[in-house]
């Protein structure tokens, strides 16, 4: 009596592809919005450099199951979710003094109700650093999570769309 081995192959595998290209991003720019809206963790610009290529992604992965049949929105949302872990790294490698970054700075200013845009500013906008992480565990900071579950799960939706080719 034959075992079948456990490793997923065809439509199983695109499946699994398609719903990975579309959790793996809602899920790190969920966690983002949380740290940022939830426990007051500002994006820096190269923060916010890491959130395009997840929104550029998740309409791609919604198109892949629009169109079941269609591989390619699934392999551009990888390749799309790859540089957002390639910035993290960058971003990462900036925090762990391992190469210069950029010296921008970006601050969340919230106008209205009648503040003057200069003073928000100058005295009340937080100012975040691309070069300093505002949190980590491990010693990893959230620029370098990003690199690791972003690089490792596109690498896993290529490997899933390869796999589902094969029947």
């Amino acid at each position: 009596m034959a075992i079948a081995p456990m490793t997923k192959t065809g439509k199983p595998a695109l499946r699994l592809a398609r719903l990975l290209a579309l959790l793996l991003p809602a899920a790190l720019l969920g966690g983002a919005y949380v740290s940022q809206y939830g426990f007051g963790l500002f994006p820096c610009e190269m923060c916010w450099w890491q959130r395009y290529p997840h929104f550029a992604a998740l309409p791609l992965a919604l198109l892949g199951f629009a169109r079941p049949g269609w591989r390619w929105p699934i392999a551009v949302a990888a390749l799309a979710i790859a540089v957002s872990g390639l910035i993290g790294l960058y971003h990462a490698g900036v925090e762990y003094r391992w190469w210069q970054g950029f010296t921008a700075c970006t601050s969340a200013i919230q106008l209205g109700g009648g503040i003057d845009p200069l003073d928000a500013i100058m005295n009340k906008a937080p100012l975040v650093s691309c070069d300093q992480p505002q949190w980590t565990l491990l010693g990893i900071s959230l620029a370098g999570y990003n690199f690791v579950l972003s690089v490792g799960g596109a690498l896993v939706i290529m490997a899933l769309l390869g796999r589902s080719r094969r029947v």
